[in-house]
């Protein structure tokens, strides 16, 4: 059984005069933990101080998410990844395995194509940006003057009240943890600031018809890092076939589909999460990035 659920309290460093949260606890290897879409370092509740007890572990709200600045300005997948080199820099880490779940794992899969120096693993889960296909209610707020309805569709009033009844479940041991993860989404959507930074990100990858970035033709750049995915056999987000795709694009890549598990495999199925995770981080060494870089990757001579 997990025996606790607690988190390290909120840290803040500021880089480029921009503030950045993290929660950050442990020692040892670093892990770097990346939310999804409206997400933060929260959805790592269920995870973050087991994997602590043998790891360093690092879970930012990247900028625009949670408590972190939510500034006018490029939200590109390009733009998050060098914010997380400078924010790993600004907090003595070297390099770390990366865990990305959902947008996250776009994010992950860039910072570990134009920095591969600091990925010593990559780890995706329910990742976005491998495939055309990801749910409607996404692609509905991509749609031109979407931005413009979402103060009727995430009203504060009715997130606050949702926000006190999940309190009151918890307190007679009540929980669904998709559930859960998808109202903590829903209800950081209803503060202004929030939804603008939600727009610009969303956008950056996801249109009407489906996500605009395809990581699939990059991903054998990959075959020198190890490389773990994990997904939720019943993902009503982002299809697992996605997940059977990224693993044959990855040479040596593991693969993990689980049971009954949605897109949230960190929160509805803790226990197996970190047992899948920390094998691997024990039967893995770092990769090593090749010594040309992109140009000896890339095969450019």
């Amino acid at each position: 059984m997990m025996q606790s659920m607690d988190l390290p309290p909120l840290s803040r460093v500021v880089i480029h005069g921009h503030e950045v949260g993290y929660r950050r606890s442990g020692s040892g290897p670093a892990v770097l933990l990346l939310h999804g879409l409206a997400g933060s370092s929260l959805t790592w509740r269920s995870v973050h101080q087991q994997l602590a007890r043998t790891h360093d572990v690092i879970a930012p709200d990247m900028l625009g998410h949670g408590e972190s600045a939510k500034p006018m300005g490029d939200y590109s997948l390009g733009a998050f990844a060098s914010g997380l080199r400078d924010f790993l820099a600004a907090i003595d880490v070297p390099s770390a395995t990366i865990v990305g779940h959902s947008f996250g794992g776009g994010v992950a899969m860039q910072l570990a194509y134009q920095h591969p120096e600091l990925c010593d693993r990559l780890v995706l889960v329910g990742s976005g940006g491998l495939g055309r296909e990801v749910s409607w209610l996404l692609r509905l707020v991509t749609l031109p003057g979407a931005e413009h309805l979402m103060p009727l569709m995430f009203p504060r009033l009715v997130a606050d009240r949702g926000n006190d009844l999940g309190r009151l479940l918890g307190r007679f041991g009540l929980s669904a943890p998709r559930l859960g993860e998808m109202w903590r989404s829903y209800s950081s959507l209803a503060g202004t600031e929030n939804r603008k930074a939600f727009v610009r990100t969303i956008r950056g990858v996801i249109e009407p018809g489906g996500q605009t970035v395809n990581a699939l033709d990059r991903l054998y750049m990959a075959a020198h890092l190890p490389t773990l995915i994990v997904w939720g056999e019943r993902d009503d987000i982002i299809p697992v076939a996605h997940a059977y795709a990224a693993h044959d694009a990855i040479p040596g890549s593991e693969l993990c589909v689980l049971e009954h598990v949605g897109h949230f495999p960190h929160a509805e199925a803790p226990e197996l999460f970190l047992e899948v995770l920390t094998d691997f981080l024990a039967t893995t060494e770092p990769g090593v990035a090749a010594p040309g870089g992109l140009r000896e990757l890339l095969h450019v001579g």
